[in-house]
């Protein structure tokens, strides 16, 4: 994982423990999930908790990139020169690597 600018505050920073919050019910879900598959159960549940995980996970990974649009790269390109167009650079590949997913 690595970032132009790793150092400072992040866009999210004010959301930080919300999002914590988020990702560890994520990963109480996930555990969930394989303890469904521990229990046998039935196969169209389990792929609905996973479709359900992968709805949060989503969730989390647009907020992420919202708060990076608006204060990472609204940052950097009101101070303009090279770091606005690696911190568009980076949003435009993340944005690239959410519509894959």
């Amino acid at each position: 994982m690595d970032a132009a600018d790793n150092s400072g505050a992040h866009g999210y920073s004010a959301q930080k423990e919300n999002y914590a919050k988020r990702l560890r019910r994520i990963e109480g879900q996930v555990r969930g999930i394989a303890k469904m598959i521990d229990e046998d159960k039935y196969c169209i549940d389990v792929l609905t908790q996973i479709s359900a995980v992968n709805s949060a996970l989503q969730s989390v990974a647009l907020g992420l990139l919202d708060e990076h649009l608006g204060h990472c790269v609204t940052q950097a390109v009101s101070e303009g020169g090279d770091q606005a167009d690696v911190k568009l650079a980076e949003a435009s590949a993340a944005i690239a690597r959410l519509v894959r997913s």
